[in-house]
């Protein structure tokens, strides 16, 4: 993977996957824009790699507009952006609501997917093309039980990417989703003591991931990111269409 020239921006990069992120794309060659909401960890990172901080709340809906401004002012073009930055639902979600986590984690997780591509966009399009990636999770891919809020979120990633795909593969953008299991990151910091015995990936593990879809992905392809296994598309199913088939009227879409 040869990003010489190119600029990248990704979103939660002071730590976990989104650091070893920003240090895989800088050692392609990129120059790397770490946005983060922790200001300080964005900088030290962005330092190591000779990129830039810029600091910011993702979920709010204006942010990603400023911060996408920002970048292509300090750094003169957008080619890739890693749309990484999420949390955890802190509740199950079909008992006694919180409003305020469900709002929190909604704003991260689903917004910032949709701010962000919404204001990256047009600097991809100035560049003549790039590339999106987002992190869902294999809880985008099947049920994580017990935490049915931060399922929500993630098959919404998903839904959200592959519907998207077609709509920015003619313009020379490709949009993918990166969904890891559990990987030793500060997201399950707080129970990693539940893990042990359990293979959990490295944060080495899903940024090498990030970069495989970079380098060869496809159109609205979703990579699901095991321990021990190489990273690979997932295979979705069909859904039957309905008997006596005709074509659908001009301007719907049928649901594949």
């Amino acid at each position: 993977m040869d990003l010489s020239n190119k600029v990248a921006l990704v979103t939660g990069g002071a730590s976990g996957i989104g650091a070893a992120s920003v240090r895989l794309l800088a050692a392609a060659g990129a120059k790397v824009a770490v946005v983060d909401l922790d200001e300080s960890g964005a900088k030290a990172v962005a330092e190591e790699v000779g990129g830039i901080a810029v600091p910011g709340d993702v979920s709010r809906p204006d942010a990603m507009n400023t911060i996408v401004a920002d970048v292509e002012q300090q750094l003169g073009r957008l080619d890739v952006v890693y749309l990484n930055a999420g949390i955890g639902a802190g509740q199950r979600g079909i008992e006694d609501l919180d409003l305020e986590l469900y709002r929190k984690i909604m704003g991260v997780n689903v917004d910032h997917v949709v701010f962000g591509t919404t204001a990256a966009v047009p600097a991809l399009r100035r560049a003549g093309g790039g590339n999106i990636v987002v992190t869902a999770s294999l809880a985008g891919l099947v049920p994580a039980p017990g935490d049915s809020i931060y399922t929500l979120t993630k098959h919404a990633v998903v839904g959200y990417v592959r519907g998207a795909a077609s709509l920015l593969a003619g313009e020379g953008i490709r949009i993918n989703a990166v969904c890891p299991g559990f990987a030793d990151t500060p997201l399950i910091a707080a129970a990693k003591d539940r893990f042990a015995g359990f293979p959990l990936l490295s944060a080495d593990d899903v940024a090498q991931a990030v970069a495989d879809i970079l380098d060869r992905g496809q159109p609205g392809e979703c990579w699901y990111v095991q321990p021990g296994r190489e990273p690979a598309p997932y295979g979705f199913r069909g859904v039957p269409g309905p008997a006596n088939h005709q074509a659908p009227p001009t301007g719907a879409s049928e649901n594949v």
